[in-house]
């Protein structure tokens, strides 16, 4: 017996509604159960408070709980290798940041890959950092800080949290924008070569803004500019580092994501809850806090995002000639 072209025709069409029939309903089902947001970072730090934020939010607005999961080790690898392998169902999210966009050209032999096996869902904000000496260093502005390294090349010491930190690939950044040779210094976390810095035993770092403004203000430590393309309102008198070196702009960033597969319904929810939490006047008051500008956007900007930042600190990783295992 043959089908009629029309019956085929409506036979084929209704099977094809099915799946997206099924996403729908999963999607408004969907949180059923506890959703765990993954840290790559120990508690306290800026990814973590900004996780616990949002997850706070994001509870209140779905109505089950959101976990912050603290999963530090490897340079935040831990925590994405984790997010890669759980199901692809959307209660299990990650913390992204711009270490993972580091991390992918960093490390030679990672277990996964953050362009293939993560689906981004929503950015949330961008953290400036600052270019500071200690008081007692000549140099006042940036030109007189790269005058006096092109004048003392291999003398300036400039502190980092690792080999790959933030403090580090922005630093090798100014190096190979500037023309500077400065030796980096690198310690087991950002928090000892502060306190190098505060004391003295080292003259310069490019440390993110919310674990130094504390120190800036009491005048412990002397800012000469910020590694944003503007100007902050938190120091609106300190210069950006592109007024003197063109082009140059360093942001850390925060954003979640979920496994690759993940349904595109259960991801575009997602990703409008959480451009509805930022859009809350006491968030954006409270990322603030913490140093943080917000970011919003589609899951296509996020990934769009990501993707570039690979491509900018691939550049600084080889340049640096850094590696990690």
């Amino acid at each position: 017996m043959s089908l009629s072209r029309r019956r085929f025709l409506s036979m084929s069409a209704s099977a094809a509604v099915v799946p997206a029939t099924l996403r729908m309903a999963l999607a408004q089902a969907y949180p059923s159960r506890p959703v765990r947001i993954v840290v790559g970072y120990a508690a306290g730090g800026v990814a973590d408070l900004t996780a616990r934020l949002m997850a706070q939010s994001l509870s209140e607005r779905l109505g089950q709980p959101f976990i912050v999961e603290n999963r530090p080790g490897g340079g935040s690898n831990l925590a994405a290798e984790m997010v890669t392998r759980a199901s692809p169902d959307g209660y299990t999210l990650l913390q992204m940041s711009v270490s993972n966009a580091i991390n992918a050209t960093l490390y030679r032999h990672l277990n996964f890959s953050v362009t293939r096996d993560i689906a981004p869902v929503a950015s949330i904000m961008r953290v400036p950092a600052v270019l500071e000496v200690n008081p007692s260093f000549p140099a006042k502005t940036v030109p007189e800080f790269i005058a006096y390294a092109k004048a003392h090349p291999g003398k300036v010491n400039l502190a980092s949290g690792g080999i790959g930190s933030v403090p580090h690939v922005y630093g090798e950044l100014f190096k190979m924008m500037a023309g500077v040779d400065m030796v980096h210094v690198h310690y087991r976390s950002s928090g000892p070569g502060l306190t190098d810095l505060l004391g003295g035993q080292v003259e310069a770092t490019i440390d993110p803004l919310p674990s130094s403004i504390a120190h800036i203000r009491a005048g412990h430590l002397r800012p000469l500019a910020v590694t944003t393309r503007a100007r902050l309102e938190i120091l609106p008198d300190v210069p950006t580092i592109g007024e003197f070196v063109p082009g140059y702009e360093a942001s850390g960033w925060q954003g979640l994501a979920a496994p690759a597969g993940t349904p595109r319904d259960i991801v575009e929810m997602l990703n409008h809850e959480v451009n509805a939490v930022l859009a809350d006047g006491r968030m954006k008051t409270r990322l603030a806090d913490l140093g943080g500008t917000i970011i919003t956007g589609s899951p296509d900007d996020f990934r769009t995002h990501i993707a570039a930042e690979i491509d900018k600190w691939a550049k600084v990783v080889r340049f640096a000639a850094a590696s990690a295992e």
